[in-house]
């Protein structure tokens, strides 16, 4: 999933669904690149389940796919806590080290 969401144009395409389902000729237009390109960025967000499309007659609809974005956010979340407790340790470290730099022995 983050692998399809580094790329600009998924990134570009994925916040254009987030305002509502869209064809693809629609998806396609502001972006500088071919059809078949756009179709195959499509596939790689269908590939990792934060897209699915619909085809109806010869429309096929893209949307988004809230449940797999709620999957990356939750985890996104859950390193950023790990990381902030891993950083207010290692600061309280930092700070009552009795050899680090401001911490002068006054005995």
């Amino acid at each position: 999933m983050f692998q399809a969401l580094a790329d600009p144009t998924r990134r570009e395409i994925i916040e254009r669904l987030t305002r509502g389902p869209a064809s693809v000729s629609a998806l396609a237009e502001p972006l500088a690149m071919s059809l078949p390109a756009v179709m195959q960025h499509l596939q790689v967000l269908e590939a990792c389940g934060l897209v699915r499309s619909e085809k109806v007659g010869r429309v096929r609809t893209c949307q988004i796919e809230p449940t797999a974005l709620r999957m990356a956010e939750d985890w996104l979340g859950r390193q950023r806590t790990t990381w902030e407790h891993r950083l207010d340790r290692l600061g309280d470290h930092l700070t009552h080290r009795p050899d680090s730099p401001g911490q002068e022995d006054r005995s």
